[in-house]
């Protein structure tokens, strides 16, 4: 996936892997040249304990391309079956939210839904002395029973987070290079439950958070590496604010303000003007809300906690700080019209943010609320609302049918939702417009060309500010 985005998963589990005692080696197939020759490299020693594969999406999450990267799973799967008799493990958001269709689809042998770090370190533990599978945190796997085999998945442990701040098993100095920044998580879980989002179902909905020390120590030693653009992957930045103001406050003490540059994701309800200023101070320059509408009823549709006046709010005060702003908008959910997308539009333009994000189409996931709903309209087959990708005759189903992209758009869009989208956007170079059969231009990150030769030429940002600055 280009540009690449640098696996920190990989790179918190082998230090999760290696405090324990553990040998780590990590094949990074996004930076190799030939994916089948780096494993055949990694895997031509003595048979490893385990091969971990960290699934982080299960497709583009953008309609209309919806291209899933299961069948890629499953082809390194493949792969290393032919490599090793090795136990084969699937972690990562990408895995968490289809679980047990996954594992049928690719034929691993288990699963680790949620934190991964005490997880495979129990996995490894219950295989080597023979422990209770049942016992390790988050495993999906096949048991017998008889004749035939069933999954069986243990409840995930949202517990303390077990996080090496070393970041020194994965390249981050190309990654930066190629990707134009590098990640940092300071706490793990969502408590918004928004209906149709994942988070839960991967990091859970109990915020844990990290010291704010350790978490400036993994900042530093980026920034040592010569990455001194980041991007904190927290599903909100100020989910608890109080946690936020401690991360920016030891930024600041530590100087790091002055050193580089970050962006994040925030929540429009809880964001104020005292914390725009302090993050200002702390060396964030740009942020990303979802705002998802800015219609009262669209709002509760989606479960959002905050009002239009809300969205102005954040809008003026990120202005007044010199933070650059980014509202995500999510078109098309049930109760969605002309009239109503029309208001969201209209409302983006006077509140004057630098870029909207106009994607268009819910994408339904298995296990949250907003998926739940649909079995109240029928058969996900015959439903109006949903559109499908087509997938490719190899594509794997799996056991779900939402497996393979579904995007909910509410059928009083019409049949051309995307051209209506565009044409009340008017051409506004703020928005980043839906694609249709018309363009080919859009925010896609996946394989985004206009975005991979400006970081190539040395654009470095959050990737919606980079192609704002192309715009």
């Amino acid at each position: 996936m280009k540009p690449p985005i640098a696996p920190i998963a990989l790179d918190y589990l082998a230090g999760a892997l290696t405090d324990e005692g553990y040998e780590a080696q990590i094949s990074d197939l996004c930076l190799a040249d030939n994916a089948v020759q780096a494993l055949r490299e990694s895997l031509s020693g003595p048979s490893p304990r385990a091969v971990g594969l960290t699934f982080r999406n299960s497709d583009d999450c953008f309609w209309p391309s919806a291209k899933s990267f299961v069948p890629r799973l499953r082809e390194i799967v493949g792969t290393v079956r032919t490599l090793t008799d090795a136990p084969i493990v699937i972690g990562g958001a990408g895995f968490s939210v289809f679980r047990r269709a996954v594992l049928e689809a690719v034929g691993a042998d288990y699963g680790i839904v949620g934190d991964g770090e005490e997880a495979l370190i129990g996995l490894l533990q219950a295989l080597e002395q023979g422990g209770d599978l049942a016992k390790v945190p988050g495993l999906v796997w096949r048991a017998s029973r008889g004749s035939r085999q069933s999954f069986i998945q243990n409840p995930p442990l949202w517990g303390a987070l077990r996080i090496s701040p070393a970041r020194q098993w994965v390249n981050n100095r190309r990654y930066f290079h190629e990707g134009g920044q590098a990640g940092v998580e300071t706490k793990r879980g969502c408590d918004r439950m928004c209906p149709y989002c994942v988070d839960i179902l991967c990091k859970g909905a109990r915020l844990r958070v990290r010291p704010p020390e350790e978490v400036i120590v993994e900042m530093e030693n980026l920034l040592q590496m010569g990455s001194d653009v980041l991007h904190l992957c927290d599903a909100e930045f100020n989910v608890p604010p109080e946690h936020a103001v401690a991360i920016c406050e030891e930024m600041i003490r530590r100087g790091l303000g002055e050193r580089l540059r970050w962006y994040s994701y925030a929540c429009i309800s809880g964001f104020s003007e005292e914390l725009a200023r302090l993050m200002r101070r702390a060396g964030c320059v740009g942020i990303n809300f979802g705002a998802d509408s800015a219609n009262a009823q669209m709002l509760a549709t989606y479960g959002r906690r905050h009002k239009r006046e809300d969205i102005a709010d954040a809008a003026r005060w990120c202005r007044e700080n010199n933070i650059r702003v980014m509202f995500d908008l999510l078109l098309g959910g049930p109760g969605e019209t002309e009239a109503t997308l029309s208001e969201t539009i209209e409302f983006m333009r006077r509140v004057e943010p630098d870029c909207v994000g106009a994607a268009l189409g819910v994408r339904v996931y298995p296990g949250v609320p907003f998926a739940a709903r649909l079995n109240h309209e029928g058969s996900p087959a015959s439903n109006p609302n949903l559109r499908f990708a087509s997938p490719l005759p190899d594509t794997p189903v799996g056991s779900d049918l939402l497996l393979s992209p579904v995007f909910y758009i509410d059928r009083a869009l019409g049949d051309a939702p995307a051209q209506l989208v565009r044409r009340l956007i008017g051409g506004d170079p703020r928005f980043f417009e839906p694609m249709d059969e018309q363009t080919s231009e859009n925010y896609n990150y996946n394989d985004n060309q206009p975005l991979i030769e400006a970081i190539r030429r040395g654009a470095r940002g959050a990737y919606w500010d980079i192609l704002r600055q192309l715009r």
